[in-house]
């Protein structure tokens, strides 16, 4: 087995959300919201596009992340749940042109992120949006595409991740993320595979995961953690904990079918 097929199941198991400017000074902030309520209801296809305009008036790297992960959204729903994820691909028209433009965002991203540091090495969010943008990488080429590679874009993922939490222990969305590795590393991996990739810790992520859903903040760092933990709980097939977490999200994000049918699938069954 190559060392990039021992991510392979990590990445496939990796939630990939949206992000918000951490900027509040940015005068596109409710513009950026916007974007984001699109993307937390499923609407992804809008979500880029809002993004895109939101790219050409002030460039980010929130609004580059968000972006991107649309455009993976959007690949990864028209791609569909076939096993064979490589001729599931190769089938799927709509897929190259999304590929483009989820490339260059995340090129763009990955270069300005790469440069925010070169100038100052522990500036966390530059750390945070590095790590992010290399996640949705991986999930694209791997999980989407059928495709063996991506195992620099790990540990530079992993690593970028561990070092925006050294320098700001409470930065929410760095810890749900490094979290997800956590989880999948323990929960997906063999233990000597486990090793290889730097181990992981099933507990410890759940109650970050947990901790991180019940922090009072910024709305859509408290909804990443929320489906977070949501598709963790689903993982655990911890049915009546999953129920609670679907329900507060069909509070905050009610047009996102994804939640309203798994509340109506499971609720009565408990």
């Amino acid at each position: 087995m190559t060392p990039a097929a021992l991510v392979v199941a990590l990445v496939c198991s990796l939630v990939v959300v949206g992000a918000r400017s951490t900027y509040a000074e940015s005068p596109v902030a409710g513009s950026l919201d916007t974007a984001l309520d699109l993307f937390y209801n499923g609407h992804f296809a809008e979500a880029a596009g809002v993004s895109r305009e939101l790219s050409q008036e002030e460039p980010s790297l929130a609004v580059c992340e968000l972006r991107a992960s649309a455009l993976l959204f959007q690949i990864r729903r028209a791609v569909g749940d076939r096993p064979d994820k490589s001729k599931a691909f190769k089938a799927c028209d709509a897929c190259p042109s999304l590929v483009e433009e989820f490339t260059h965002e995340t090129t763009a991203g990955q270069a300005s992120a790469r440069a925010v540091l070169r100038e100052n090495p522990n500036d966390a969010t530059a750390l945070f949006f590095l790590g992010k943008l290399n996640l949705n990488y991986l999930w694209l080429v791997l999980e989407t595409m059928g495709r063996r590679t991506g195992w620099n874009e790990y540990w530079e993922a992993r690593h970028s991740l561990d070092a925006a939490l050294a320098q700001q222990p409470d930065f929410q969305r760095a810890k749900v993320a490094r979290a997800w590795i956590d989880y999948v590393v323990d929960t997906r991996m063999p233990w000597g595979t486990g090793w290889l990739l730097g181990g992981g810790n099933k507990k410890r992520a759940l109650r970050v995961m947990y901790d991180a859903a019940q922090t009072e903040g910024d709305f859509y760092a408290n909804a990443e953690a929320l489906f977070g933990l949501w598709e963790m709980q689903v993982r655990e097939k911890d049915v009546n904990d999953a129920v609670d977490s679907a329900r507060r999200l069909a509070v905050m994000f009610p047009n996102n079918p994804e939640v309203a049918r798994f509340v109506s699938t499971h609720a009565a069954r408990r």
